[in-house]
């Protein structure tokens, strides 16, 4: 299928006619091409192959992401209740290669230093498989909200969203991660072809720009990898200053970090030594992705490796100057469930009275809980489990200190429409099926007729739990939040 071809900026054509020499034709003919659409699937939600079984759209693999698929765009997945059910994330194609490239393992504490709006920190996570710690973070507030919206939607329990500078989270993180990644702001020519902003705002002025406050970020980013660790920069554009001139400048004055070849190699193009002065030793390992050669937008990677032993990320030591979250000692036993019992400090009771509510009115399996260890803490009325390894809050901006159980009300708990998003239905036995109709009108904020049930409900659509309702008379009133009640 051909579309108009996209106008690009005058200059920014010449400059690249310049360095794709007889390759510009073929560059400057893909920008007549239809985009490519793409999703991913949620692995906290289940497998590649279940995931497949039950899409009401055709799919096709995306060759450098496992879990990525293309789709038709008549599609419109995104007014899917598989979309509001976290069953996968809109995300255009060449996007997901970033995080193939940072492989992320469970158990790993993970960093996402320009998370938002959060599908490379919702890739992570399925990758981790709810087990670990990762940090998303996003130094602008209206994204970063945006980001923590994704979060809870993917199911996503064991992170924390926060809003800092990258200069700040490198005081509160030294040599702290296994692995970071960097998805820097950058001049956006990747993205010419889908976004009409990108093309109006590029300048070579901006170009430059982009890479000096890339240059700073990286630097930052550098100082919380562990000995051992990776780093992963990333960015959407094709000019070499925001790409090998920047990894090139950064490794001149890191000689602990070199370039590491990755497993996308034989798929995607090298980084391209003969478009800067002083390449480091090597850029033909980075990846770049061009519009010309594969189904998807521009982008660049690079995958560094910081010198030293690499230590387990499951019992690291708390980097020097910082503390543990409240209450993280003193864990004691429960024999019953043969788990580790969540704590609030100074609130022993109260955090019995949330697991006994959470077993006996949600009778959410105990071996769910085992999976998830942490500690309690409350933001007002709102009663979160932070992941063990996160450091103290104090003094960060968070949005998200991790998955939130419950709200505290008068005499008694309602539980969180975020920890609706982290179960599958196994993980709970008061379980309530909805067929197609009556998802979409729980996801309108109607009530469901049901036979004589009682109590909190799970509800669930094809495998996915949507949110609660608690059921009476009949009746299961819907809780599903209002703020993000919609017709689809």
């Amino acid at each position: 299928m051909r579309e108009t071809i996209t106008a690009l900026p005058g200059a920014f054509a010449e400059r690249m006619q310049r360095l794709l020499g007889g390759e510009y034709e073929a560059f400057e003919e893909s920008y007549g091409q239809a985009r490519q659409y793409g999703l991913r699937c949620n692995l906290l939600k289940g497998t590649e192959e279940n995931f497949v079984g039950v899409m009401p759209f055709p799919l096709e693999k995306i060759s450098w992401a496992r879990e990525g698929f293309y789709y038709d765009a008549a599609a419109q997945p995104g007014r899917h209740v598989f979309h509001e059910a976290g069953a996968y994330y809109i995300q255009e194609p060449s996007a997901m290669a970033a995080v193939e490239v940072l492989a992320p393992e469970p158990g790993e504490r993970i960093l996402d230093l320009c998370a938002a709006p959060g599908g490379k920190s919702t890739q992570i996570a399925g990758r981790m498989q709810g087990q670990g710690l990762l940090v998303s973070n996003e130094i602008i507030g209206e994204r970063a909200r945006i980001l923590s919206q994704n979060v809870e939607r993917m199911g996503v329990a064991g992170c924390v969203v926060c809003s800092e500078k990258p200069e700040r989270m490198a005081a509160l993180f030294p040599s702290f991660f296994d692995r970071v990644l960097v998805d820097a702001p950058c001049s956006g020519e990747g993205m010419f072809r889908k976004e009409e902003a990108a093309r109006e705002e590029w300048s070579l002025e901006n170009v430059q720009m982009c890479a000096e406050r890339q240059a700073l970020i990286l630097e930052e980013a550098a100082k919380m990898v562990k000995p051992g660790g990776v780093l992963v920069y990333s960015t959407c554009t094709f000019s070499p200053e925001e790409n090998e001139g920047t990894i090139s400048a950064f490794l001149r004055e890191h000689e602990e970090y070199t370039i590491e070849e990755t497993a996308l190699r034989d798929i995607l193009s090298p980084g391209r030594l003969d478009w800067i002065s002083q390449p480091g030793a090597g850029i033909e390992h980075t990846l770049r992705l061009w519009p010309h050669l594969i189904r998807g937008e521009g982008h660049y990677i690079a995958r560094l490796r910081k010198c030293g032993q690499q230590t387990d990320a499951r019992e690291p030591a708390a980097p020097e100057g910082t503390r543990k979250c409240a209450a993280q000692t003193g864990v004691e036993k429960n024999t019953a469930l043969g788990n580790r019992i969540w704590q609030i400090a100074g609130e022993k009771k109260l955090c019995k009275l949330i697991e006994s509510f959470l077993q006996e009115e949600l009778e959410i399996d105990g071996a769910w809980m085992a999976r998830h260890p942490g500690q309690m803490i409350r933001f007002g009325d709102q009663v979160y489990l932070v992941p063990g390894e996160m450091i103290s809050l104090t003094g960060i901006k968070v949005l998200r200190p991790g998955l939130q159980l419950v709200t505290e009300k008068k005499n008694r708990f309602e539980p969180a429409h975020a920890l609706a998003r982290a179960l599958l239905p196994g993980d709970c036995g008061r379980v309530y099926a909805l067929t197609e109709q009556e998802a979409s009108a729980y996801m309108r904020g109607e009530s469901i007729a049901c036979g004589d049930e009682k109590g909190w409900m799970a509800l669930t659509f094809q495998g996915y739990t949507l949110g609660f309702g608690k059921a009476s008379g009949g009746q299961i009133k819907n809780h599903y939040p209002k703020g993000l009640r919609k017709s689809l």
